[in-house]
């Protein structure tokens, strides 16, 4: 009987790495794709932070959340302001900004208002 096909190949079971120079040629083939695809990232060079916006390590809490409790002051002022400005649906939708920032000042004020006053 003819076959349409014919058989196909024999594989062989043995592993690539086998035989020396094969298994050269694949560390030589990871390295260089190592090389171009991933960099090395230095791990000996610490971090060092942006100091652009720096809030010093010297700063106690209560002053850091006067300020937080005055810029979410100002941001609710400004969102109150600005949806003046705007018609309906954009407006509501400032007013819902504004008063999720309103909330977050209320939150910053009741923990002021929990901290122990220092001498």
């Amino acid at each position: 009987m003819f076959k349409p096909t014919p058989n196909p190949p024999e594989t062989d079971p043995a592993s690539p790495y086998e035989s020396l120079d094969s298994k050269k040629l694949n560390e030589a083939a990871d390295r260089a794709l190592d090389y171009y695809l991933k960099p090395p990232i230095p791990k000996d060079t610490p971090r060092k932070p942006s100091t652009i916006y720096h809030v010093g390590a010297e700063v106690d809490n209560e002053t850091l959340l006067v300020n937080a409790c005055a810029s979410l002051a100002s941001a609710s002022m400004m969102l109150s302001e600005f949806a003046g400005l705007m018609d309906m649906p954009h407006r509501n939708m400032m007013l819902g900004i504004q008063s999720v920032v309103m909330l977050g000042e209320l939150a910053v004020n009741r923990v002021l208002d929990n901290l122990d006053p220092q001498g």
